[in-house]
């Protein structure tokens, strides 16, 4: 069914299989849309395509670009972006945020048991062997007590809602969760777009972020520290992210750094700078693990800065999010979080997970094996996106080289079944039209000593081609604003 009384919505074709977050089941613009429906549907195509150009000069101007790793064109490209923002009212989203809060406590409560206790593996409710065998599970972790007992600082929780309705968590995302600048950054070029819209909604503001992921940083300060000097540590320019590193740095007023700027004395942090030392106390963290450190992890690294880690573990010096982190970050971790949930805070799960079969146990493996083409394959410790196998994509050829990489190594696998993520009309440049496409929602919690927040917005990501269910940016995914609107 097509929208037939709105130019640039005319030729909008409506799946009704699908959970399509404008039209309601009779194919009717739902209400908390219908402002905004008509807002832009009073433009015609020519002026969109004016509008399209005018935000895409805007993050150009801005120099929001992102790396699509493995294209053939090594250029780095304008961040993907859609005019047509996505609107959450406020009963959704106080499921979203207590979800998102309950998930990050509950990680960073496991995190603290898994590094010293282990009470949770004694007792069998997360077996040993998963937590011991995963590559992010640092030994040199052991009995250290992060400042302020966080690990998890930032967490990234990715949300899809489901043609039945309802959301699901897909993942948790506690290393370096990254995206957070490019949800600040759709808000602006939208405002510079289409600045009238914003009069007729009331919807929370997202460029607060910066300066409550400092405040909350500076709440797990290490001790005897009055007044924190907080940087964040970049990879350095030719990471993917790097706009980000250096866009939260400015919005936070701190330094961005890389290796070479720091160097550690007598266990403290110190960066150079033209007027001679000055202490650093807080780090966020924008380096792998491995990378950090030289003297503890990978001795190749030119990123890190020797001696950090010593300085880290003595308590002179704050890194957000704590090493280690990651092992909560892994896949198969994640099929055990209403457990984790449930051990921790007593508390059933909020945000429903997606089913999951872990191919390390038998008879789970079993079945993925015979279901391949009804089940998405997913190592369980990549990001971005990257080494996912959707089953009903597959050739013959493909599931039998699935197949194969799976039965060499089951602990690196899980499967869930396909979802059929919502989808949102998302303006097309090649047919100059909007079109359903699919999106997912990446939420931002920071925890904090005693505090914590989420970002009233989270970033849509959309995937940009027909069909396709793989949302992350560095597979060719684009975003959305988002609003969260206010009671």
């Amino acid at each position: 069914m097509a929208a037939k009384d709105h130019t640039i919505f005319s030729s909008y074709q409506r799946d009704p299989a699908l959970f399509d977050e404008l039209y309601d089941e009779k194919g009717e613009v739902k209400n908390i849309y219908k402002t905004l429906f008509d807002l832009y549907g009073s433009h015609s195509i020519e002026d969109y395509m004016r509008l399209n150009e005018k935000a895409k000069s805007s993050f150009f101007n801005q120099g929001i670009t992102f790396q699509v790793y493995g294209d053939k064109d090594s250029q780095e490209k304008i961040f993907p972006f859609d005019l047509f923002p996505r609107i959450i009212d406020p009963a959704e989203w106080e499921v979203i945020e207590k979800g998102a809060i309950q998930r990050s406590r509950a990680l960073n409560l496991f995190l603290w048991d898994i590094y010293h206790d282990k009470k949770i593996l004694k007792q069998g409710v997360v077996p040993l062997e998963l937590v011991s065998s995963s590559e992010n599970y640092l030994h040199q972790m052991m009995d250290v007590d992060p400042p302020g007992g966080i690990y998890n600082h930032i967490s990234g929780t990715d949300i899809i809602k489901h043609n039945d309705g309802k959301y699901y968590v897909l993942e948790d995302n506690i290393r370096c969760p990254s995206g957070v600048s490019y949800v600040i950054s759709n808000r602006t070029a939208l405002k510079r777009a289409l600045f009238g819209v914003f009069n007729h909604y009331q919807a929370y503001t997202v460029t607060n972020y910066a300066e409550n992921l400092l405040e909350l940083l500076e709440t797990v300060k290490p001790k005897g520290v009055d007044s924190p000097n907080t940087v964040v540590i970049t990879p350095g320019m030719y990471n993917s992210a790097f706009y980000e590193h250096s866009y939260l740095a400015k919005t936070m007023g701190v330094e961005l750094v890389e290796g070479r700027d720091l160097y550690v004395e007598n266990d403290f942090v110190y960066m150079r700078t033209i007027k001679g030392p000055e202490k650093v106390d807080i780090i966020y963290r924008r380096i792998d693990d491995q990378f950090m450190d030289p003297l503890e992890f990978r001795s190749d690294s030119a990123l890190g800065v020797p001696g950090l880690f010593s300085a880290y573990k003595k308590g002179n010096v704050t890194l957000a999010n704590a090493p280690g982190t990651g092992v909560a970050d892994d896949k198969a971790v994640y099929t055990y979080m209403p457990e984790i949930i449930k051990y921790y805070l007593d508390e059933e799960p909020i945000l429903n997970n997606v089913h999951t079969y872990h191919c390390s146990r038998k008879e789970e493996l079993a079945y993925v094996l015979e279901h391949i083409p009804e089940l998405v394959v997913k190592p369980v410790d990549e990001a971005g996106g990257y080494g996912i196998s959707i089953g009903n994509k597959l050739t013959k050829e493909e599931i039998e080289k699935v197949k194969k990489q799976i039965a060499e190594n089951p602990r690196k696998y899980v499967a869930q079944p396909i979802m059929s993520l919502s989808v949102h009309p998302t303006y097309i440049d090649e047919t100059n039209s909007f079109e359903q496409r699919h999106v997912d929602l990446r939420t931002f919690t920071i925890l904090g000593k005693d505090r914590e927040f989420v970002l009233k917005g989270g970033l849509t990501r959309v995937a940009l081609r027909r069909g396709n269910l793989v949302v992350n940016s560095s597979q060719g995914g684009g975003s959305k604003d988002t609003w969260v609107l206010k009671h």
